[in-house]
């Protein structure tokens, strides 16, 4: 079999490579390194469905007793220092190719093993689990100090949840797609007692399982009439539709005959009753890549429902993707692992080393929403040279770090939306903004946003504030971005539009002076040609159903600046009632440079003078800018659109004088 097997990928263009020996109850798996046929980078990152039926149609052919095994595709050889290794676990299709439209991003990150199972293998699901859980023990205790990630979809699911179950003292991460644990809530399981009540003439297989193509032949065909193309070129596109569909329907009949599928709905039956009986003792990092259009499972309701079961678990949803999620246009598993900081190589997360930047398309994707925004704000960002001069643009800004860019917040920390964009476009220069914990955790579930409102910030490089961090991020020589007055500032009363709330301890000016960072200070103005604040913090709390609330919301996060007394350590969440005004725009100035060194860091009065000068410069900034906005022709928005019509919308707009 396995002299076959290697002549089957061989037939397809997948290239035989070294063989490795994984025993396994007395037998020998083969882990086969395999190679897809080579595409240039742009290329690869474009793999379709058709690609990966080509790939799949050798890799399923019914073979008597043929054993499962690892192969690992060589296209996507780790590229990183300290890679961890991930592992595949295929769905009910088996053939371990689900990933193939993911494995050139994923293989710069990790080493990636496919697990594939035959369609005539029949091993039951304990001896499935046994089989994985040998490499992964076996790998653990090869590298003990790097993470194993096991991503499974559907079935693949069920054998990692059964792993992390057995396996508590194991250092895993479990990324879960549609898993098969609501089996026993879908149609699924009334098709068995079907298929062996009606008459070989008749097999179900295909109509059964047809739903399996990402977003069906009948959608894409739809979709590309709707997209108003030339008649040749939708015509062309049906046609490509209609050979996919095709051979699909061909593979299905190979892989999913009437015995193999009433087998692996059996299967889907056992590995869900398992990995439900364990899932109380599931101790893994988890996260679940939930499909809201799945016709197989109902994935939706069931990523709810293992949120609650599994105590370290996150959920993102992808409402109009279907059950091969991995398969489908627009899922790219890298950027979802960026975005909800889910890449380690170490026993615990390092925000500094493991932060991958990102790629050109993941921050236009990123920014694209706020590209309108942009527009309506129209930032406009001044800078102070070495020489005291003042600049249109980012050009005062330190091109070496450690640079710390210390600024006031502005009303709902609306500052996060312009400020890390420009510094990648101007400057290609990323920022890494200390934000606050309850962006990337909870203490527990309620009435806060779910952090996966956050993910954009996450992607570009936001890190949880706390003085390891800002350490940690001074020795790499990184351009940090920190508001001192923290939510207090964003979260302002009535009144205290652009009032600094920061701690009296200069801790951040000592933790610079550490590592000789510059110390740019910064304002940001416009907000109050936005926002109005109409109801404050001290209006909800005088309600004391609202106060009852607000301290339950506080809650939910994790406390920042506990043991600060006064104001600046009133970091209680809320709302503020605010109403729209009338466009205006917002102002981002930059001040001289401020240098630390060894002096700063010895003397703490020194430090204190540091802190004062910077404080007080940034206010210098917010009155400079709040005075010369006056002189600003552009300052409304009608005044800024009438330019861009004239201009174009991509012309910087002119400012005031300075």
């Amino acid at each position: 079999m396995a002299a076959t097997g290697l002549h089957v990928l061989s037939a397809v263009g997948l290239r035989i490579g070294e063989k490795h020996k994984l025993s396994v109850g007395g037998v020998a798996l083969p882990r086969v390194s395999v190679s897809v046929t080579a595409f240039s980078s742009e290329q690869r990152s474009a793999k379709s469905f058709r690609d990966y039926l080509e790939a799949a149609r050798e890799f399923i052919r019914p073979e008597e007793n043929s054993p499962s095994r690892w192969f690992s595709p060589l296209e996507s050889k780790a590229r990183c220092d300290r890679a961890p290794l991930l592992l595949f676990l295929p769905g009910i299709d088996g053939n371990g190719l689900g990933l193939m439209r993911q494995h050139h991003k994923l293989g710069q990150m990790f080493d990636i093993w496919c697990f594939h199972i035959p369609p005539s293998n029949r091993t039951a699901f304990p001896d499935l689990v046994r089989m994985v859980e040998t490499t992964v023990k076996s790998e653990s205790q090869r590298s003990p100090g790097k993470p194993i990630y096991l991503v499974g979809e559907s079935l693949g699911a069920c054998i990692a949840l059964a792993i992390a179950s057995c396996n508590p003292h194991i250092d895993l991460l479990l990324i879960l797609s549609n898993p098969a644990t609501s089996f026993g809530n879908s149609s699924l399981q009334h098709l068995s007692p079907l298929l062996k009540l009606l008459p070989h003439q008749l097999d179900l297989a295909f109509p059964s399982v047809l739903s399996l193509i990402p977003g069906g032949p009948l959608k894409r065909m739809i979709a590309h009439w709707v997209r108003g193309l030339p008649e040749n070129e939708t015509a062309a596109n049906i046609y490509q539709d209609l050979v996919t569909a095709s051979t699909f329907t061909s593979i299905l009949a190979d892989t999913f005959g009437r015995e193999t599928l009433l087998w692996k709905l059996k299967l889907l039956d056992s590995a869900s009753l398992f990995a439900n009986a364990h899932l109380h003792l599931v101790q893994a990092q988890t996260l679940i890549l939930s499909s809201g259009n799945d016709h197989i499972l109902p994935s939706t309701c069931e990523g709810k429902r293992l949120r609650k079961k599994l105590p370290k678990c996150e959920v993102r949803s992808f409402k109009e993707n279907g059950h091969c999620l991995f398969l489908e246009d627009g899922i790219d598993l890298v950027s979802i692992i960026k975005a909800t900081s889910f890449y380690r190589r170490g026993r615990h997360q390092d925000y500094i080393s493991d932060f991958i930047p990102p790629t050109f398309s993941e921050f236009n994707k990123c920014y694209g929403v706020n590209r309108l925004l942009e527009v309506i704000m129209g930032p406009v960002f001044l800078s102070t040279t070495v020489d005291g001069k003042v600049v249109r643009g980012l050009g005062g800004i330190p091109s070496e770090g450690p640079v710390l860019l210390v600024g006031n917040h502005m009303l709902l920390a609306s500052d996060k939306i312009s400020l890390p964009g420009q510094f990648v476009h101007e400057r290609n220069i990323n920022l890494r903004p200390l934000v606050h914990p309850m962006m990337f955790t909870r203490m527990r579930d309620g009435l806060l946003p779910d952090v996966s409102g956050y993910d954009t910030l996450r992607m570009m490089g936001s890190v949880p504030i706390s003085a390891t961090h800002l350490h940690n991020l001074l020795s790499a020589k990184s351009h940090i971005l920190l508001f001192p007055g923290g939510i207090r500032e964003a979260l302002h009363r009535k009144g205290e539009e652009y009032k600094l709330m920061w701690p009296e301890k200069p801790e951040f000016v000592r933790a610079a002076a550490k590592f000789g960072a510059k110390i740019v200070p910064f304002c940001g103005v416009g907000e109050d040609d936005f926002l109005k604040v109409v109801v404050d913090y001290n209006d909800q709390i005088k309600v004391p159903i609202v106060r009852e609330v607000l301290k339950r919301v506080t809650a939910e996060g994790p406390e920042v600046r506990g043991s600060v007394e006064g104001e600046e350590g009133n970091q209680d969440f809320h709302m503020p009632g605010v109403i729209p005004k009338c466009p205006g725009r917002y102002y981002y100035y930059f001040g001289k440079v401020i240098e630390t060194g060894e002096e700063e860091l010895r003397d703490r009065e020194k430090a204190k003078e540091v802190y004062a000068e910077v404080k007080k410069e940034v206010e210098r900034c917010i009155e400079f800018v709040k005075q010369r906005r006056e002189e600003d022709p552009y300052r409304p928005l009608l005044s800024r659109l009438h330019y861009h019509l004239k201009h174009g919308l991509l012309t910087q707009v002119p400012t005031f004088p300075f």
